[in-house]
């Protein structure tokens, strides 16, 4: 019985102890998920009136001074992207990337992802909606204090899309 008290004792007093200095080796104030969730909200509530037509991209990508951002891999850029669209890869979004391509945050920017094409399953290959490039891209360009971006919204047939391509493939 001794054996079970003790047992008991141990487990309410050094345990929480135990789980705290497990959690503080696992802390990194470089990484803060509620944070991450409190801009995703505010991102996501931002964004439904950034959201843009096919016609209404065209026309907003005509005016100076707007920059279309392509967030796919450098590979899928090359083989297929909205003419005058830079790269900047989703991975490689980061605070001295974003300086170096895109310095003045009210600069307006435009982005699409895989998901806005059909029929190109190559350089627009689909992910789960859920994972839709647009939606990280939104968040983390928010999250860095961009608040002057707009989506493409629909998915749109790549051959009947009134958008210009181009390739930068050999």
């Amino acid at each position: 019985m001794r054996l079970l008290v003790g047992a008991v004792v141990w487990l309410c007093v050094a345990m929480p102890y135990a789980l705290a200095a497990e959690t503080d080796a696992l802390a990194n104030a470089a990484i803060d998920m509620h944070g991450y969730l409190r801009i995703a909200n505010e991102a996501a509530s931002y964004r439904e009136s950034h959201r843009l037509s096919e016609t209404e991209f065209i026309r907003m990508s005509n005016e100076p001074g707007t920059i279309i951002l392509d967030a796919r891999s450098r590979q899928k850029y090359d083989e297929l992207h909205i003419k005058g669209s830079i790269n900047l890869s989703f991975p490689d979004i980061a605070i001295e990337s974003l300086e170096r391509a895109l310095p003045d945050k009210s600069t307006r920017i435009l982005i699409y992802c895989n998901n806005n094409f059909r029929n190109a399953e190559g350089p627009f290959p689909s992910k789960l909606p859920s994972a839709a490039l647009n939606i990280s891209t939104y968040i983390a360009l928010y999250g860095y204090g961009y608040r002057n971006i707009f989506e493409l919204g629909p998915l749109i047939d790549i051959d009947a899309s009134r958008l210009e391509f181009e390739s930068r493939r050999p």
